[in-house]
């Protein structure tokens, strides 16, 4: 969709170039969002593309994601053989509502910066302890966990002028095994449950929950729960007025359906069968 307010497009190339924030600017990546409807309140695009961040940088502790990383570039990224999780990579970027021309252009921060409960790289990131790095408008750097980042429906820890330079996953978290599940009410719909599990060498359990909810929340347990366990801590930390209502899912069937698809995930990482 044409922009026809837009009067100026800045091309910074440097921190140092970035302009000061104004009333009417918005930050350029992807732009899959921002040209999708009109942005009559908008007058400059600061278009983030010739900033030329890595993509994907592994480091002896993590891998960095660049918040201008394209979908297509995550998913097409050869994770070393060692990372268990990697498939997790794969499966969330296919639980975008999304074709592949979209993957070329979305953006990993876009999809975290919109907040959308079902947005699949909130999922991805937060369930690998995926911590954010903000560019403050006033010089400064802030880092927030990607569980505490995203705190509602299209809502954030953002401030005005703020911007997302990169999310760190720990190399750690990669090597875990895991589990993905996730739902929809149609076959190429958004998603209305997301939920991941991980299990560390010493017996410890984490399962995340997007999608269902309005923001991601973590349950963790230092020992492998039962079901009787699991679901009376879901019960506990997850309140009914946490889970997501829209045309893609009300609130009651998506919490039966995250109790169910929990529940898979603790059978799959314990290996039984058994209550």
């Amino acid at each position: 969709m044409d922009l026809n307010t837009i009067t100026t497009v800045t091309h910074p190339q440097t921190r140092c170039d970035l302009p000061a924030w104004t009333a009417g600017d918005a930050w350029l990546a992807g732009g899959t969002w921002l040209f999708s409807e009109p942005q009559v309140h908008l007058k400059r695009l600061i278009d983030l593309t010739d900033l030329k961040w890595p993509a994907l940088t592994i480091t002896d502790s993590h891998l960095s994601i660049a918040a201008t990383c394209t979908v297509a570039q995550l998913d097409g990224f050869a994770c070393p053989p060692d990372w268990l999780a990697a498939p997790l990579i794969g499966q969330c970027c296919r639980a975008f509502l999304a074709s592949f021309k979209i993957w070329k252009t979305a953006t990993v921060g876009g999809n975290l910066c919109m907040s959308l409960p079902a947005g699949p790289m909130i999922s991805l990131t937060s369930a690998l302890d995926g911590v954010c790095t903000i560019w403050k408008a006033d010089g400064g750097e802030q880092r927030i966990p990607v569980l505490d980042f995203v705190t509602g429906n299209q809502r954030n820890r953002l401030t005005q002028g703020d911007l997302m330079r990169q999310i760190d996953i720990p190399i750690a978290i990669l090597k875990r095994r895991t589990a993905f599940r996730q739902i929809s009410l149609a076959p190429v719909g958004r998603s209305a449950a997301l939920l991941i599990g991980s299990l560390d060498n010493d017996g410890s359990l984490a399962l995340t929950v997007t999608a269902s909810t309005v923001r991601p929340i973590r349950l963790s347990f230092r020992e492998a729960p039962d079901a009787s366990e699991l679901r009376d801590a879901m019960a506990q930390l997850i309140t009914d007025d946490l889970y997501h209502t829209d045309i893609h899912g009300k609130p009651l069937w998506r919490k039966h359906m995250t109790l169910r698809l929990a529940e898979e995930i603790r059978r799959e990482l314990l290996g039984t069968t058994s209550p």
